[in-house]
Formats: C-alpha cells, sequence, structure tokens
C-alpha cells in the first residue's frame, strides 16, 4: 500500500521473506511532525502488519537524520476547534495503543530529535535504540496541554515517578545518554547507525520460534502490569501451550541434530 507520510518496507539489506520492516515516519521537511493524515495512515498500515503473517519484527524509525520525529504537527493544529483536535487525538490514542499492543516486536530507532508526541512514540514500542546524539523531551506543558500518547505512563515506569515527574514539569531536554542511564533508552548507537544496531537485533529475534516470540512479548508486557503470582499465571498459561506446539518438537529435535530450526509458526 502506498502513503504519502510514511514509508513501510523490508529492512535495509533484508529480503520480504526475513520478516523485518521498517516504518518510517516519512515527513523530513517538519522533522516527521505527526499530522492527521499522518496518524490516519499509521492507524491503517499498524492494523495491516498485525495481520501480516510473514512479519516478525517491526522498526520504527524517522526519514532523515534530523529527528525520528518531533511530535504533534503544531502548525496544522494552529486554530483546530476542540471538536477537530479531538478528533484529531483519538486517531492519535489509537495509533499509540496500536502500538503498544502490536503483536509482534516493535523497536524504536530514534536519530536527532524526538519529542512530545514522538518520544511518546518511542516509548510505546518495545524498547529504543538511540543515536548518542539523540535528543528527547515531553514539552506539553509549555503548550498549555499535558502528554496524552501514553508519555507520563511509559516515563513512570521507565524511569521513576521522580525523575518522571520532573522531566515533565521543567519540561527540559534530555540527552540519549542521559535515558540510557535511567533505563528509558536500552542501548546507544553511533550517530547514523541506530537503524542498523536495531536490524541487528532483529536478526537475532527471527531466530526464535514466532509463537514463543509473540507469548513471550505478551506475557512481559501485560506480567509487567499485574501482580507477580497473577503475572507467573500468565506465563505459566503461554508456556503450556507452547508445549504442544510443532515448533516445540522442532526446536528440541534441531538442537539435537546440531543444526538450524526450521519454524512453521505454530
Amino acid at each position: 500500500m502506498d502513503y504519502t507520510t510514511l514509508r513501510v518496507e523490508a529492512a535495509p539489506n533484508t529480503d520480504p521473506t526475513d520478516g523485518i520492516r521498517t516504518l518510517v515516519l516519512n515527513r523530513p521537511e517538519v522533522m516527521n511532525a505527526m499530522n492527521t493524515q499522518m496518524f490516519v495512515e499509521l492507524r491503517e498500515a499498524l492494523h495491516e502488519l498485525a495481520f501480516d503473517d510473514a512479519l516478525r519484527v517491526l522498526i520504527f524509525t524517522g526519514a532523515g537524520s534530523r529527528a525520528f520525529s518531533a511530535g504533534g504537527d503544531l502548525k496544522q493544529r494552529d486554530g483546530m476547534t476542540d471538536g477537530q483536535w479531538r478528533r484529531q487525538h483519538q486517531l492519535a490514542e489509537e495509533v499509540f495503543l496500536a502500538v503498544k499492543d502490536f503483536p509482534q516486536p516493535v523497536i524504536a530507532a530514534v536519530e536527532g530529535h524526538a519529542h512530545g508526541g514522538g518520544c511518546e512514540l518511542a516509548l510505546m514500542c518495545d524498547y529504543i535504540i538511540a543515536s548518542r546524539a539523540a535528543v528527547f523531551s515531553l514539552p506539553e506543558l509549555r503548550r498549555g496541554i499535558m502528554p496524552g500518547g501514553g508519555g507520563i505512563q511509559n516515563l513512570v515506569r521507565a524511569v521513576g515517578v521522580r525523575r518522571a515527574k520532573k522531566l515533565l514539569l521543567t519540561a527540559q531536554r534530555f540527552s540519549a545518554e542521559e535515558a540510557a542511564e535511567w533505563g528509558m533508552v536500552t542501548d546507544l548507537a553511533e550517530p547514523g547507525t541506530a537503524l542498523a544496531a536495531a536490524l541487528a537485533d532483529a536478526r537475532e529475534i527471527v531466530r526464535a520460534a514466532p509463537m514463543a516470540t509473540r507469548y513471550a512479548k505478551l506475557t512481559a508486557s501485560r506480567g509487567g502490569e499485574i501482580d507477580f503470582h497473577s503475572g507467573y499465571m500468565l506465563d505459566i498459561t503461554a508456556y503450556n501451550v507452547l508445549v504442544s506446539s510443532a515448533d516445540r518438537l522442532e526446536g528440541v529435535k534441531a538442537f539435537n541434530e546440531k543444526r538450524p530450526p526450521r519454524w512453521r509458526g505454530g
């Protein structure tokens, strides 16, 4: 499918059968700011990709070297009525939750600026690989609003409630190295290589059994939101499904035969 604000394509130096795709925010002339059309296209693209059986890992990145995304397009929002703003934000909410709940692993590869909704989008991914030159912020309070894309809840969980409050209330920018020190960014890359680093991780992820990968992501995501024993019950429920899978038999057989497994996805 063709989009005007996005590119969805096989990751660089991969074959479509490898199952690694990039979703590129493609408005580099405005630092990949997110307008209504981008939210519409993101919602459609994420829905299509969620039902793509060949997809194993999705990598979010931004076009150009200046920005992952500068956030919501405030030039478009200037003059919006309350109703228009709320309708656009409903689209944004659906997109951010679609990223959070995406069935396959989602990695954010961040170069340059990631502010407001751009920072929130990265936080919705399973983890963030950032260029050492990347810069983050949640400046919404200085625009008369507050983060509305899950940024507050994700930031609190990533860096702790007190540091999150400081970053929110002061709207200060912080570096990728600070974000890594606090636990928000998992890996740092040299400038211009965040996507390559994410791709290296994706190549490792696709070595695992597809169904096991989906269940591990699901139970880690949901289990982290509830008490230990309830989360462990989710783990064991998924574990017992995998015991009966063809890929469990194949994984053990391949190990004993000293060869790469041939996954069937079930």
